[in-house]
């Protein structure tokens, strides 16, 4: 009776630690299961960004005129459509418009598989402060485009369409030489036209850059100097798929034909351990209710 009662607890032990080595198996198998991640790209636009300093009334008060119109950033898209760029304290309190335009978009968006940056700027003209008359520069249209998309090389490109003018005067621009309008009186203005940089995974486009140096009639009442950047647009491509290293193998199961076939060629599979060790646990529950039901008996 005795030996009864003891026998059952011992063979739910025994066949409970079975169970639990052969079901610890797939489970430790299974970790670190592989996964792939993508990156998304990146793209910037923007209409206007300037990086002037104005000095008034013969330097005696410093004003950096740091302005950006429709700049955008993706990964998040993003776009905008504002027409005029102002600025306060710089013509006797108030408002200056630096840039006015009939049309002057930006837009950035960048995803999985493309990022893309674009900006359009349509019949504008650029101000500064001591030339509320006079434009620094007028243009028809301008267009700057930068894409990256995945496994593709990327393009990149600007154009000014229409006519040009600098300081009042007309000007022919040529993309990849630098032209210099100098105005008597007024001050000199340098234009590099439709910049364009790619590299293995990355574009930048600007249409028109600027540089400034202004002092009406030299009477240092508004002196400007520095750079202005009309339309750029960059990317980056998005990170290819990657796939993480150091992956577990997988668990094929007991008794199909392709676990026999492994079987076969190399003697074992990578459950064996755990079967095994499933079986001598076995074993030694089984050995140790033996002994254990011997002593009683004597």
């Amino acid at each position: 009776m005795n030996s009864n009662n003891f026998r059952m607890p011992v063979r739910r032990i025994a066949t409970a630690a079975t169970v639990t080595a052969l079901a610890a198996a797939p489970a430790l198998l299974g970790a670190s299961a592989a996964h792939a991640t993508t990156g998304h790209g990146r793209a910037s636009a923007v209409v206007l960004r300037t990086g002037l300093d104005v000095s008034l009334l013969n330097k005696t008060v410093n004003v950096p005129l740091a302005v950006s119109l429709n700049e955008v950033q993706a990964p998040r898209s993003a776009d905008r459509t504002a027409l005029t760029a102002r600025l306060d304290g710089v013509n006797g309190g108030r408002p200056f418009t630096v840039l006015a335009a009939e049309a002057a978009s930006a837009r950035a968006t960048a995803n999985g598989r493309l990022a893309e940056g674009s900006v359009r700027l349509v019949h504008a003209k650029l101000h500064v402060p001591g030339l509320p008359l006079l434009s620094v520069v007028e243009v028809g249209t301008v267009t700057a485009k930068a894409t990256c998309a995945a496994g593709k090389a990327p393009v990149a490109s600007a154009n000014v369409l229409g006519a040009v003018t600098v300081l009042g005067k007309r000007v022919t621009l040529t993309a990849g030489s630098p032209a210099v309008v100098k105005v008597p009186g007024v001050g000199e203005v340098g234009l590099d036209l439709s910049q364009r940089r790619t590299t293995s995974r990355t574009a930048a486009a600007t249409a028109l850059e600027l540089k400034v140096s202004i002092n009406p009639l030299k009477l240092n009442v508004a002196e400007v100097n520095g750079t202005v950047t009309l339309a750029k647009a960059t990317c980056e491509t998005p990170a290819p798929a990657r796939h993480d290293s150091g992956t577990a193998p997988e668990v094929k199961p007991q008794g199909a034909p392709g676990a026999q076939a492994d079987l076969a060629e190399t003697g074992g599979d990578s459950a064996t351990p755990y079967i095994a060790g499933g079986a001598l646990a076995l074993l030694l529950a089984g050995g140790g209710a033996v002994t254990v039901a011997r002593r009683r008996r004597n």
